[in-house]
């Protein structure tokens, strides 16, 4: 049975790995074509500073408190409007109380962001038919990516990437993802950062079990992609998360249409409920080891019985929901 690229998108957005995109399918210049979405605008120092100050808070934030030490739970967004990226007044005093930010995976880091290019890297056995090969450019092309540098990864990672890229036209782009710049302000904070996952497991979860698999996959995320169907995804989840919906985005699984198969639950099961317990270990392990966390992942993460919040209390944590002024 067929995964579609809605479910494999949606699942994708609680990835570190969708945070690869802007780093190596960077956009051509709006000039290249007449339809291409503007290009992302670099952060420099002076951006970044104003940014910080005149932020507002979004998304979903928990205190977890145990041992007498209380660490940060942040559902983050893979992609977003330049205005949003910056943490607000709130989030950010629950940052700097925090001695260490956990991200799923830290992209500024050399390492991390060399093993995971390595790991996605395309093999020889990968390659695809001919046919869906021309789909592919021409599908870069359309949405202005660089086709050199996507064409080097694995077929799902290529996919998935388009996915991301084709939001901008929804304007969202991963370049402004909240976790890069919460890994830039660590920097600037000189707080100390650590990846809760490692960026083998996560393309071990992105990748399909079979080749037919990963040609089906590919294939329907192309008619899906020429049809204009997955944007709109990732802009109702962005709708959810600016304006701190904790309820519609716990309902994601009625609005996402992404979930209409066997093979589609079990994609997302791999690569959320599979993933949630050994992020929850991890957080578990820094704190416990004397040091608050503030941890920032996608916000998928987040929700139901298996998620986060849910997973830490059950590790024995007080668990409080910090709601910000609208």
């Amino acid at each position: 049975m067929m995964v579609s690229l809605r479910s494999f998108f949606a699942a994708a957005l609680a990835t570190g790995v969708s945070l690869l995109a802007p780093l190596h399918a960077q956009a051509q210049p709006a000039t290249a074509a007449s339809n291409c979405p503007p290009a992302a605008i670099p952060l420099d120092a002076e951006r970044f500073q104003a940014g910080m100050r005149q932020a507002r808070d979004h998304g979903f934030l928990w205190r977890i408190a145990k041992e007498g030490r209380t660490s940060y739970l942040y559902g983050t967004l893979h992609a977003a409007q330049p205005a949003w990226m910056f943490p607000g007044p709130r989030t950010t005093a629950a940052f700097e109380a925090s001695d260490v930010l956990a991200l799923e995976l830290d992209m500024l880091d050399a390492d991390i962001r060399e093993r995971l290019i390595k790991a996605a890297s395309a093999r020889p056995d990968d390659r695809l038919p001919a046919p869906l090969v021309a789909r592919l450019e021409k599908r870069m092309a359309a949405e202005c990516v660089d086709a050199a540098a996507l064409r080097a990864f694995v077929p799902e990672f290529q996919i998935a990437s388009l996915g991301m890229m084709a939001a901008r036209r929804e304007g969202l782009d991963p370049s402004y993802a909240i976790d890069l710049v919460l890994a830039l302000a660590a920097r600037d904070f000189g707080k100390a950062t650590t990846s809760l996952e490692t960026p083998e497991a996560q393309i071990a979860a992105l990748r399909m079990p079979t080749r037919a698999a990963t040609v089906e996959f590919v294939t329907s995320g192309l008619d899906e992609l020429d049809a204009g169907k997955s944007a709109p995804l990732l802009a109702h989840m962005a709708s959810a998360w600016i304006d701190g919906n904790l309820a519609d985005l716990e309902a994601y699984e009625r609005w996402c249409d992404c979930l209409n198969s066997a093979a589609e639950r079990a994609s997302m099961k791999r690569l959320l409920d599979d993933r949630n317990p050994l992020l929850a270990a991890a957080i578990d392990k820094v704190h416990a080891g004397g040091r608050s966390v503030f941890a920032a992942v996608g916000s998928l993460h987040m929700i139901g019985v298996r998620g986060l919040p849910a997973l830490m209390r059950e590790r024995g944590y007080a668990v409080e929901q910090v709601r910000f002024d609208r």
